[in-house]
């Protein structure tokens, strides 16, 4: 007789994660600074970490310009973990949801876990409008061109060449 044994994609560590971070109020290279500290502290050190991009607003065009920035880090945490730690960050720094795609003094979304196909109502994995922003493509083809999307089965580089945003993004440091 076979044992078996409940499985889940929600893998234990280690993990290696890509997020991207997001600003557009107050001091936004402070704002990205801080969160990435936060990152350090509360999902795992930060392996390697993007130039900052500033960018036009996606979604709605009558607010401030971003600064964007993709961080790449090791964790213990699983997918799930990782999320609620993100939402922790993003409220322990004053965020308020409030408009979709509104102005936010932070935002942090995980764009890869793994290389993890996550389809879950509170999360998807990976994120799934990578290939429709360039303020995500452009950092992160800076960390990981040669990528390989593990559902669209292009590379981030490719990604980034066919990406229909028109919008401006800017390596600004």
């Amino acid at each position: 007789m076979f044992e078996t044994k409940a499985t889940t994609i929600m893998t234990p560590g280690p993990n290696h994660v890509f997020l991207i971070i997001g600003s557009n109020l107050g001091d936004k290279k402070s704002n990205l600074e801080a969160s990435v500290e936060m990152i350090k502290k509360q999902i795992g050190p930060v392996m390697r970490q993007s130039a900052i991009y500033e960018t036009e607003p996606w979604g709605i065009k009558d607010q401030p310009v971003f600064y964007n920035q993709v961080v790449e880090t090791v964790s213990e945490l699983d997918a799930l973990s990782v999320l609620e730690a993100i939402t922790a960050i993003e409220k322990q720094m004053g965020r308020i949801r409030t408009v979709r795609y509104g102005s936010r003094l932070i935002d942090i979304d995980i764009l890869f876990f793994n290389n993890e196909i996550i389809a879950l109502p509170t999360l998807t994995i990976p994120h799934p409008r990578i290939a429709e922003r360039n303020f995500v493509l452009a950092p992160l083809a800076e960390l990981a061109g040669s990528r390989l999307h593990p559902v669209l089965n292009k590379t981030i580089g490719e990604l980034w060449a066919a990406c229909p945003d028109q919008l401006h993004v800017k390596k600004i440091q």
